[in-house]
This record gives C-alpha cells, sequence and structure tokens, in this order.
C-alpha cells in the first residue's frame, strides 16, 4: 500500500462507500478508505439475506455494540446500541427500510445560518441521483441511481387489515411516503435487490473495487488524525497490531455520529477544557463536536392473532434450513425480505405542522434479538416521535481509541417528548383495536390492558423502549457557535484538510430512518468536495396539511 493519498476516507459505511466511488471516478486522484470493520464477505449470508438482520447486531464480528451511559428518564437502564462494523456500515446490518424523511424536514434545516443551500429543492436532485426507484421515477424519484430501492408487496392479511384500520381511525393512505406526501401510510422502500440485501457497499464500492486508484483497508482502527498547525495531513491507524500512518491531501470523516466526534476529540478537536483533562494537547477548541446528539426511541405495540396468519412459525429454528435453501437457490420466501414492508407517518395533534409520528408495522410480535412475548401469532407496530426535542452528547472517556466513547441521549427528558409518546401510545392503541382488525384481534401483549394511566404509559416506556438505530447531528452543520462543519464545503470550521461526511452532519435528525438523508449528504458532499457544478435546484409541490 502506498503511504500518501489524495483522499483518506475513514469509515467504509453507508457515507463511505458512495464517496469512494464518486471521488475515485478520476483516475488521477487516489482514494484510501480505512474501514475497523470486516469485508462484506458475498458469501455471508448474515448480511445479505434481509431476514438474517438479527444474527449481525449484538455480534461482536458486525457491531460495535455501544451502550449509553445510565439513562436518568429510563430508570438507569443503558439502551444498547447496535451500529454496522463491517463494509457498508449500518446499511449492512439495519432493517433496509429507505425513507427520505418529510421535505419539510429539508426546510427546517435550510432556516438556520449558512444552510439555505440544503433546504429541499437542493436535496432532491441528490436523492434522485443515488435512487432506482423499482416503484417507478417521476418528479420526485429516481429511475438510475446505483441504490436499487424495492417497494414492499405487503400481502400478508394482516397488512390489509392495517390500512383498512388506518382509514377506519381518519388517517389517509399515500402513494409514496418518500414522494409528494409523507402524511398517511403505505408500502415502504426497501434497498432491496432480488430478495438480497443492497447495502451501500453493494450498490457503490463493489462495482468500482478493481479501480487502481482505490484502496480499501480493513481491520484498520483509526487512531488520529495528525495535523500541522490547523491543517491535517495523515491519519494514524492501527491494523493486526501494527500502528500504520499515511499522508492526506484531506482526511474526510464518515465514520458516523458516534465515530466521527471520538476521533475529532482524540485528535485534539472538541471542547478545549474537557480534552486538556484527558491529557490531550488542544488542537483546536470547537465546543460542539459531541453535542447536538440526537435518536429515535421506539416501543413495539404487540398483539395476539385470533388466526394462524402472522409469519411467527419462521422463528422455529426446524424451519430454518427450509427457509435458507428458498433464499438461497431462488431468492423467495422468508428469508428474502426484512417483513418491515409497510407503515406511516401522522401528526399526533392537529397544532402540529407535519408528521411527528412514524409506525413500522410487522405482520409477527417479535424483538430486534428474536424474542417474543408468544409462541402463538401475533403481530406488532414499531413507533415513536421523530421530532423529540430531546439534545445528548458524545464524548471520549480516555485518549485509549479502543475505549468506547460516553453515549448520554437524555431520552424522555423534556415534557413534549414525554406529552408526544403518551399521545403516540393512545393513537397506536385506537388504530389497533379498529373494525378491520375484529378478525385476527386476540388482545395486547405488550404493554397491555395493566397500562392505561399517563403515568404507566410513560413508566412502561422508560422500562421497555429502544433506540431506533438513528443516532445523528454531533458535528452538525451550520453557522452559529456550536457548528461543527461548513455547510458549503464540509470542512470543519477553523482547520484544513479535514472533513465530515455523515449522519453527525444532520442540524436536526430527519423524520424517518436516516439511511436515506445520509446517502443524499454523501452524494451532495461529494460534489463539494470534488468542486463540480451543483446539481440545479428542483423545484416541486411539498404537501402540508
Amino acid at each position: 500500500m502506498k503511504d500518501s493519498f489524495d483522499y483518506v476516507i475513514v469509515g467504509g459505511g453507508s457515507a463511505g462507500c458512495a464517496l469512494a466511488n464518486r471521488l475515485s471516478a478520476d483516475p488521477g486522484t487516489s482514494v484510501l478508505v480505512v474501514e475497523a470493520g470486516r469485508p462484506d464477505y458475498k458469501w455471508d449470508v448474515f448480511i445479505h439475506m434481509p431476514a438474517a438482520l438479527m444474527f449481525p447486531i449484538g455480534s461482536r464480528f458486525y457491531d460495535w455494540r455501544y451502550e449509553s451511559e445510565p439513562e436518568p428518564f429510563m430508570d438507569g437502564r443503558r439502551i444498547y446500541h447496535a451500529r454496522g462494523k463491517v463494509l457498508g456500515g449500518s446499511s449492512s446490518i439495519n432493517g433496509m427500510i429507505f425513507q427520505r424523511g418529510n421535505p419539510l424536514d429539508y426546510e427546517k434545516w435550510a432556516r438556520d445560518p449558512g444552510m439555505k443551500r440544503w433546504d429541499y429543492a437542493h436535496c432532491l436532485p441528490y436523492f434522485k441521483r443515488m435512487e432506482t426507484c423499482m416503484a417507478g421515477a417521476d418528479d420526485y424519484r429516481g429511475g438510475d441511481g446505483p441504490l436499487v430501492l424495492e417497494r414492499g408487496p405487503a400481502e400478508n392479511p394482516l397488512f390489509g387489515a392495517f390500512f383498512g384500520a388506518v382509514q377506519q381511525a381518519g388517517y389517509p393512505l399515500t402513494k409514496d411516503v418518500n414522494g409528494y406526501q409523507q402524511e398517511g401510510f403505505a408500502p415502504f422502500d426497501r434497498n432491496i435487490k432480488r430478495g438480497r440485501r443492497y447495502s451501500a457497499s453493494v450498490a457503490y464500492l463493489r462495482p468500482v473495487l478493481d479501480r487502481p486508484n482505490l484502496t480499501v483497508v480493513t481491520r484498520a482502527l483509526a487512531t488520529k488524525i495528525r495535523f500541522e498547525g490547523k491543517r491535517a495531513i495523515g491519519l494514524d491507524f492501527t491494523r493486526r497490531g501494527v500502528n500504520r500512518s499515511v499522508r492526506a491531501g484531506e482526511v474526510i470523516l464518515c465514520g458516523g455520529s458516534i465515530n466521527s466526534p471520538q476521533l475529532l476529540q482524540l485528535s485534539g478537536v472538541g471542547n478545549a477544557d474537557e480534552l486538556a483533562a484527558l491529557g490531550l494537547d488542544v488542537v483546536h477548541g470547537l465546543p460542539g463536536v459531541g453535542e447536538n446528539l440526537q435518536d429515535h426511541l421506539e416501543v413495539y405495540l404487540q398483539y395476539a392473532s385470533k388466526q394462524p396468519v402472522s409469519i411467527t412459525p419462521g422463528l422455529a429454528r426446524w424451519r430454518r434450513p427450509i427457509i435458507g435453501f428458498q433464499w438461497l437457490f431462488f431468492r423467495k420466501g422468508l428469508g428474502a425480505t426484512n417483513h418491515f414492508e409497510a407503515g406511516g407517518f401522522i401528526r399526533s395533534n392537529d397544532t402540529v405542522k407535519y408528521p411527528n409520528l412514524m409506525f413500522h408495522f410487522l405482520p409477527i410480535a417479535v424483538r430486534y434479538d428474536g424474542s417474543a412475548p408468544s409462541k402463538g401469532h401475533g403481530y406488532q407496530v414499531h413507533i415513536g416521535p421523530m421530532n423529540s426535542d430531546v439534545r445528548g452528547s458524545v464524548k471520549i472517556k480516555s485518549t485509549d481509541p479502543t475505549v468506547h466513547p460516553a453515549l448520554r441521549f437524555n431520552y424522555l427528558s423534556t415534557e413534549r417528548d414525554r406529552r408526544e409518546w403518551i399521545e403516540i401510545i393512545r393513537l397506536a392503541r385506537n388504530i389497533l383495536n379498529q373494525p378491520a382488525f375484529e378478525p385476527f384481534n386476540a388482545g395486547e401483549l405488550s404493554p397491555g390492558s395493566s397500562v392505561e394511566s399517563d403515568e404507566e404509559i410513560l413508566k412502561w416506556v422508560a422500562s421497555d423502549a429502544e433506540t431506533a438505530l438513528h443516532p445523528s447531528c454531533t458535528a452538525k452543520m451550520g453557522r452559529d457557535e456550536m457548528s461543527v462543519v461548513d455547510p458549503d464545503s464540509m470542512k470543519v470550521h477553523g482547520l484544513e484538510g479535514v472533513r465530515v461526511v455523515d449522519a453527525s452532519v444532520m442540524p436536526y435528525v430527519t423524520n424517518g430512518n436516516i439511511y436515506a438523508p445520509t446517502m443524499m449528504i454523501a452524494e451532495k458532499s461529494a460534489d463539494l468536495i470534488l468542486g463540480n457544478t451543483p446539481l440545479p435546484a428542483q423545484e416541486v409541490k411539498i404537501y402540508r396539511a
């Protein structure tokens, strides 16, 4: 391997794969990707079979396995956080749900100082550039991008009951939650192609691995950005117990909302007093590094089914070889879908301007780890607020890069957040007890009839909720005193030769899963880094309630 590159990308995850593709398109530009995790081997069924997602989550072979600090408003629980430690990053282990967020999310971004070119009109062309939407291209959706998206078939009769129930509860169906109207319920797009996970690595990195100017190094943990004054000149990393250094024209951090601020802090960039207290030499005082942490919390509202129509039998161990055979040779059957095939977005009340609550419907009652409240048939919705005003932080505890930083999310710490949780539980119960579910509804399994009052609901959420795995916003774009990244260049404020491109640069978490906006950020950032003429803004009609 060479010892000098034009671009060194730290992290071969979602954003890193997209940047590696775009930045190495010029054969005269040398690009190195440094990934701490393993390769996403083509034969690895746990990555590439959509229904196998419960296996890599929690495994040290694929997952960073983070835990939060004790959450003061959640009975002191440490909340487990899975993050992909493999090429493709979290796109190689996530639920494969593709949601852009609401167009008004980006109008909110654009209202912050310096962010006017991150409104929906400027972001839409980059969403379209990255997509091949199998349901059809139009003014809102792309048709020839590298990332293939299939729409959930949602054919199980429980999905039919769900769509009927939401209409009976007074909510609309919508054609496409990623199109003109997010508000309502519909089948979901998934990054799946012909029954196989279509991660960022599959879409962007694998097709260009043979480029002679692109080098990808796995199992290599970045330990420090090297600076001369305020200019980044290289990267230190360790691989198989050997310390290595490379020179870089630019270092681009794509490690995500936990790893990127961690590496900045380890390199002497962040809150000066806190870094000095750990004995670090301060390269640049930047108080916003690691602050503004946002996430989505969720619970599972689970019901038993009268009829044997759920996919519960697929959990039986003796069925796994059959499911594997169907998937391996025919790309069909229970293994070929993520099962999150439909859901929707609603407003908690009429004073809210656009949807702030998300629903994922699943024709089985089960948790991410495969545990179930009952061996019988069931169904559930994953639910949670999308625009919480809760804020947390990511801060290193040690100068040792192998020590996980302290993650403080502060879930349920604000009055608004607690109010929205009470609202969504009541609204979800109203949907799941509509007449459309009468042929199936055998009663609520979780939380159950004993949880009814506001206080009981909040107590249950505190004891049972899990992260939806959407950490973001810890190196936010903008021009205020707590901003970290310049929105017109992705450079870290006050430094040269170092940029951040991943979910950490979001100023506010989007309304939905964050994979799609992270990929859009990478696509748009590639043009900013290369000095290309940006894609022209596309003005389209935006649905407003």
